[in-house]
């Protein structure tokens, strides 16, 4: 049975991964405020390095059930993985509620990084199976918009419940009302979605002079892995703009509210000045997708790239509100033009077939970034200061800019000069002789 893709033929569909989105993101922005002043406040945590730890336990986890969870997903389907992602942020509340040691705290984080990973992978994949080759980057754009709003309200929501009631259980609650909400709406109106981009192959198949690419079977993770991290250069410029960008959204995560809190800034304007780069991020994202589906994707990438290490330097360049809140806006603005078409730049590489696969290694690599830019930053900031380690942050970024100009080819479909890698190596995504 063929599929009719596109935005317009599966709008509903469409909106309620949307909305799944923007739970998913309002868990993880409930932590980013509520969590950092928990290690010091409940915990006696005073070292940099030890607060920040709850981000690499996160990441190292989310980042390997990325490419576990994006190759299974071509097989399995979208729909069970997403809802076991939810069944995964349960026990994550529930045992920062009542945790008694830190220790305790980063085994929580390892639940979180297993939820982001299968709800906001599967949330995606869902998008760009359902509306195909011609809207893809407004789809991803939507996605990640809604994403990151999410993120900015959960956020804001957990400042001020903060501000009024305290570090704990109140924001955790709020995070185990948004989980079972997702988990309802997956449980129920959601459809699986897999089918689409099997039938999109198809098409393809249907379409192309020969279909020798698109009907042999699927490659293997390793296959995969090996092509999106060093056979295509274009996929591993991506790959590396993707884990620098977490090693910035790390500091943002659990660096900026300590940076800031011991500059005299009250929980509630450190959850507004974090909302204002959630939100410039995730509002930008609708426009800066549509605009990769008209002018390209390299062009986006390369300038979000660069904008986010200026606004990054803006951000420590000067310990004043007005200079923090325009560094955010500017790194929120840099983040909404590269963040989402670096998926979208996957989702135009890979075939339908092993789409999910590719992903998965993308999201390995970029939220590795999660797992190695708090311990690296942190170690910096044990040595120096926290200063140090947005500084050497910036800077890092910076040099990701560097390599997208120089590796990163065009891969919109409409626009690329020279077909995919795999399409003219095709030794390189063969499925291993059995």
């Amino acid at each position: 049975m063929r599929h009719r893709l596109g935005l317009r033929e599966n709008w509903w569909q469409f909106a309620l991964y949307t909305a799944i989105t923007l739970l998913v993101g309002m868990t993880i922005g409930v932590e980013r405020v509520a969590l950092p002043p928990l290690a010091h406040e409940s915990f006696g945590i005073t070292s940099v390095l030890s607060t920040v730890s709850f981000i690499s336990a996160f990441g190292a986890v989310k980042a390997a059930m990325n490419l576990v969870s994006g190759h299974l997903s071509d097989r399995r389907g979208r729909k069970g993985l997403l809802l076991a992602g939810w069944a995964f942020a349960l026990p994550y509340a529930l045992i920062i509620i009542f945790a008694t040691a830190w220790w305790q705290v980063i085994v929580a984080n390892l639940f979180l990084g297993v939820n982001q990973a299968l709800t906001w992978t599967m949330s995606v994949t869902a998008k760009i199976d359902l509306v195909g080759p011609e809207s893809r980057g407004l789809a991803v754009g939507l996605d990640e918009s809604a994403g990151y709003v999410g993120t900015g309200l959960g956020g804001m929501a957990a400042g001020f419940l903060v501000a009024s009631y305290g570090l704990r259980p109140a924001p955790y609650l709020l995070a185990l009302g948004v989980v079972a909400l997702g988990a309802l709406v997956t449980l129920g109106p959601a459809t699986e979605t897999v089918h689409f981009a099997r039938s999109e192959a198809a098409n393809q198949a249907s379409r192309a002079a020969t279909t020798i690419e698109e009907e042999r079977p699927a490659p293997g993770l390793s296959r995969i892995a090996a092509y999106m991290s060093w056979h295509d250069r274009s996929m591993l410029a991506v790959c590396q703009a993707g884990l620098f960008n977490k090693f910035a959204d790390s500091l943002v995560a659990a660096f900026f509210p300590l940076y800031l809190l011991r500059r005299g800034v009250s929980l509630a304007e450190v959850g507004v000045i974090v909302g204002v780069y959630a939100w410039v991020w995730g509002l930008g994202q609708v426009v800066s997708g549509a605009l990769a589906d008209r002018i390209g994707r390299r062009l986006p990438i390369t300038a979000g790239t660069v904008l986010l290490a200026a606004g990054l330097a803006l951000f420590v360049a000067a310990p004043r509100l007005d200079v923090w809140f325009a560094g955010a806006a500017v790194m929120g603005l840099g983040m909404a033009l590269a963040y989402p078409n670096l998926i979208t730049a996957v989702g135009d590489t890979a075939s339908p077939t092993w789409r999910g696969g590719a992903l998965g290694v993308y999201r390995l690599w970029r939220d590795s970034g999660y797992a190695l830019g708090p311990l690296v930053l942190g170690a910096i900031a044990a040595l120096g200061r926290i200063t140090a380690a947005l500084w050497a942050g910036a800077a890092l970024v910076a040099l990701s800019g560097l390599v997208l100009i120089v590796l990163l080819q065009e891969t919109d479909p409409k626009r690329r000069r020279q077909p995919p890698a795999w399409k003219t190596h095709p030794q390189w995504t063969a499925p291993y002789p059995r």
